[in-house]
């Protein structure tokens, strides 16, 4: 069974998707000399060691997943960088902070409208948030196309109808921007890009396990009891679509949408 207290020991050298999409979003935010920053979202701390060498200002780490946390406090904490478990819809901070910085981290979010209210009361005025996260119900067709067979195949199709769906997705920009105007926010910048990549069909299997399995195979996830029997033949499955996918070359060309959006507190 998966979920990010399991996949945390290998989150580091797996998410790379994840990484890579995390440069746009430090570009976006322009971290200052003495920003303080609240990471949301910030698994192992990887990326709030790098925001620790942008600014002098204070830096906190957030995630609900203990086993994050715990990764993330035996690595940085000397850094003087603080670590909590705490989801976004308990954030308890007022005027705390300049920025907070969000990567892949979204789409977890269980109330984004509370989670969005929280954030505000955490940003010092004018304080500025910006996220990146899987965008559109299709957020990445490889993934979509492997659960297909999922959902088909007889050896997981009668548990899998079992399987709710964890995520937050919106297929538009004007619907992320809302649920920010919603929440008084200022949305300076808001799009939804395309994102390809090519990976050989191990390297593709690791990019799935290090984000989406911790839903498709989280036993929360699911109204039956989920056994090893499912879960060994959902990952031969998924396995096997990507060996599917694959060119001529043994590569899979994953396709990801992302939402990338700044905003200001008003």
């Amino acid at each position: 069974m998966s979920n990010f207290s399991e996949i945390s020991k290998k989150y580091e050298n797996d998410s790379v998707v994840q990484k890579s999409a995390s440069d746009t979003l430090f570009d976006l935010l322009d971290i200052q000399a003495n920003d303080d920053v609240l990471d949301l979202g910030c698994g192992t701390g990887h990326l709030s060691k790098l925001m620790k060498e942008k600014t002098e200002g204070r830096i906190v780490g957030v995630d609900p997943s203990f086993g994050m946390i715990e990764n993330a406090q035996e690595k940085f904490s000397c850094q003087n960088i603080t670590f909590r478990v705490c989801s976004a819809e308990q954030l308890d901070y007022q005027n705390d902070f300049d920025v907070i910085f969000c990567n892949s981290a979204f789409q977890w979010f269980v109330n984004p409208a509370k989670a969005l209210k929280a954030c505000h009361n955490s940003l010092k005025r004018n304080g500025r948030i910006a996220i990146q996260a899987p965008a559109k119900d299709n957020y990445c067709p490889n993934f979509i196309q492997a659960i297909r067979k999922v959902k088909a195949d007889k050896s997981t199709k009668d548990t899998f109808a079992c399987f709710n769906s964890p995520w937050f997705f919106r297929n538009t920009v004007e619907e992320y921007s809302e649920l920010f105007t919603k929440s008084e926010f200022r949305v300076e910048k808001s799009n939804i890009e395309e994102v390809f990549s090519n990976h050989s069909t191990a390297e593709a299997f690791k990019i799935f396990e290090s984000g989406a399995a911790a839903g498709y195979l989280n036993q929360a996830c699911y109204s039956t009891q989920l056994f090893q029997e499912y879960i060994d033949a959902f990952r031969a499955i998924v396995k096997s679509s990507f060996k599917d996918q694959a060119d001529k070359t043994g590569q899979v060309r994953l396709t990801f949408y992302r939402i990338y959006l700044l905003a200001t507190k008003k």
